[in-house]
């Protein structure tokens, strides 16, 4: 957050200008600058520099000053006077404004201690943006589904197994209709391994 506010301490600027000379002044490459989110929509590098803005806004450190713009305020220029050597949201926390922001609508956890696996890599969650937080906790339950899925199967009989099998691949759409189940599965004792017949996919 304390490139963006910087970027403004001159007047208004336009938040595609801030994004184009951050991503310069960081000297990132076309796949770093390119990079998308999940959605599409948008890269993760103007993601980021677009939810920086925000949060400077809801400390009060700039001002929005129309469609796509914003200029700093005399108390962001006060930051500037003696800079932090980062601006986070712990140190916006000391600001009223946000710290009401938050309590209406942040975390009430100690974020401090909070870390997200990223790209392989252990992350503070308090420097990703709304968003990626949303996409790591989709992530952990996602996760723990899985684990929660394969525990129970494992504790299942054979029998059980099989049947989950081959209601797995019907759904898939091999073999036709969740009616045809009990035509596919042919398992029992004697059956020479095979567990089930389904039609193989046109």
């Amino acid at each position: 957050m304390l490139p963006v506010l910087r970027a403004s301490a001159d007047g208004e600027v336009r938040i595609g200008d801030v994004v184009e000379k951050l991503a310069a002044e960081f000297a990132l490459s076309e796949d770093e600058r390119a990079h998308l989110l999940p959605s599409g929509r948008q890269t993760t590098f103007a993601n980021r520099v677009h939810w920086s803005k925000s949060y400077l806004g809801k400390a009060g450190l700039i001002v929005l000053s129309g469609r796509g713009r914003f200029t700093i305020t005399d108390r962001g220029r006060e930051v500037l006077a003696s800079p932090p050597k980062r601006i986070d949201i712990k140190f916006l926390q000391r600001f009223p404004e946000f710290a009401a922001f938050r309590s209406d609508g942040g975390s009430d956890a100690d974020e401090s201690e909070a870390v997200a696996p990223v790209k392989g890599k252990l992350v503070d969650e308090p420097t990703l943006t709304p968003d990626e937080t949303i996409r790591v906790a989709y992530r952990r339950l996602e996760a723990a589904l899985a684990e929660d899925l394969l525990s129970r199967v494992r504790q299942g009989t054979p029998a059980f197994f099989e049947r989950v099998i081959v209601q797995l691949l019907l759904a898939m759409g091999y073999g036709g209709s969740a009616g045809a189940l009990d035509r596919a599965l042919t398992g029992g004792s004697g059956d020479g391994g095979i567990d089930g017949v389904i039609d193989q996919d046109p």
